[in-house]
């Protein structure tokens, strides 16, 4: 239902075939410039239906593209074309293809594993994520023009794809969607399952691993498939020794060093749930042995295990997201320098310090601030050694820095 302020306005929404927007100047030169968002501001005139796709066009009528409409967003439109033709049925057909088709040439499309198939703006389809897990789709819509089309785009996901999908969720629940008067949703829309659902993990370069998903329950749609790369490369630092896994969640960063040698992994995270996933992925992957995991707030603990002066040969810190708007930032850079001054006095002299943050809002510059900081306070050299961001099926749009969330470093600490 299209929210408006008015009867008046709901009205007149309602008795449009289709609607129009004109930019103001200013709002014609930030398009120019690149990003597609269209903020109310810069709107000089017109209407739609939430989630309509409308035609876009400048102060002087000369048409600047195609965008979906947001009745309550202060991102009004999300720009999906600059052409001047309406996109039809062949034009997100396409990129639905195209996404699909990048996932498998990056070889993430076993059957039996993980990726995300479409990242919303990243892949032209605003607003929307689809996550599979085996067989299983995983949808999360955070705008009303994802919602609007939601069906429609899992139909053409479904002609794409190279083998079938038996189950599709939707687990649109996140937040943002306050911010375009949605309601959060939690609904099968296909083939209801029970329980988790379990992936296998593997690669040419890459040890079988296999984890368990809780779809419904899970952190975003399940779970963290952005960080798979940088699991590995984390793992390949472990060599015989002990590993800290701190905001372990299901433990994967600290599985997967345990698979590559480590002698020990402790795996640290406040939820209960999470933790008892940790221990069943490692009894899958026969290092249970090996493999334990504490129901603790991670930042604090960090703290006690500096002052207790434990050490080990690589530490992981993965948290959440710190700053979720820019009025966080100053506090998300306290945070940041906290726990890498935690994390470094941890890590044994020689051993690398992994540490990521998922906060758009702090850019790299200022989250290797943090880091040098850090280093200064207890006396080590922090040695960035590599500097990476989430997986290839998480692409970042040239135009859209906000894509570019994620930020991984990955430390050797010396004297």
């Amino acid at each position: 239902m299209a929210h408006t302020d008015s009867a008046g306005a709901l009205l007149r929404v309602r008795i449009r075939a289709m609607g129009s927007i004109t930019l103001s100047g200013r709002g014609r030169r930030r398009l120019l410039r690149g990003h597609p968002w269209i903020y109310a501001d810069d709107i000089a005139d017109g209407l739609g239906e939430p989630g309509e796709l409308l035609p876009v066009a400048g102060p002087d009528g000369k048409s600047l593209g195609w965008g979906l409409f947001s009745s309550h967003s202060k991102i009004s439109v999300r720009l999906v074309s600059r052409q001047k033709e309406q996109p039809k049925r062949e034009f997100w057909s396409q990129r639905v293809r195209l996404a699909i088709e990048a996932r498998t040439s990056a070889g993430l499309m076993d059957p039996a594993g993980a990726c995300r198939l479409i990242a919303g703006d990243a892949d032209g389809v605003p607003g929307l994520v689809v996550d599979r897990y085996a067989d299983v789709l995983v949808l999360q819509s955070g705008c009303q023009g994802s919602d609007r089309m939601l069906e429609f785009i899992l139909e053409l996901v479904d002609e794409a794809m190279p083998f079938q999908i038996n189950s599709v969720l939707d687990r649109s629940d996140t937040a943002v969607r306050r911010h375009e008067d949605l309601e959060s949703r939690v609904e099968w829309m296909r083939g209801a399952r029970e329980g988790s659902i379990e992936v296998v993990e593997e690669g040419p370069c890459l040890p079988r691993m296999v984890y368990e998903v809780d779809v419904r329950e899970g952190h975003k749609t399940g779970h963290y498939l952005d960080q798979r790369d940088n699991r590995a490369l984390a793992a390949s630092c472990a060599g015989g020794g002990a590993v800290l896994d701190a905001f372990s969640y299901d433990g994967l960063f600290g599985i997967r060093a345990a698979l590559a040698g480590a002698e020990s992994v402790l795996c640290l995270d406040q939820s209960e749930s999470a933790g008892e996933r940790v221990l069943r992925n490692a009894e899958r992957n026969g290092v249970a042995d090996r493999v334990r995991f504490e129901k603790v707030n991670a930042m604090h603990n960090l703290r006690d295990r500096v002052d207790a002066g434990e050490s080990y040969r690589l530490v992981i810190c993965d948290p959440p997201a710190f700053a979720r708007n820019k009025r966080e930032t100053d506090g998300a850079q306290r945070g940041y320098r906290e726990l890498a001054r935690r994390g470094l006095a941890l890590t044994e002299m020689g051993g690398v310090f992994t540490l990521a943050s998922c906060s758009y809002n702090i850019d790299r510059k200022t989250f290797t601030g943090c880091l040098a900081d850090a280093s200064l306070q207890v006396d080590r050299e922090a040695r960035i050694f590599n500097f990476t961001g989430a997986s290839a099926d998480h692409p970042v749009l040239a135009t859209v820095p906000e894509s570019d969330y994620l930020k991984c470093a990955f430390v050797r600490v010396g004297s």
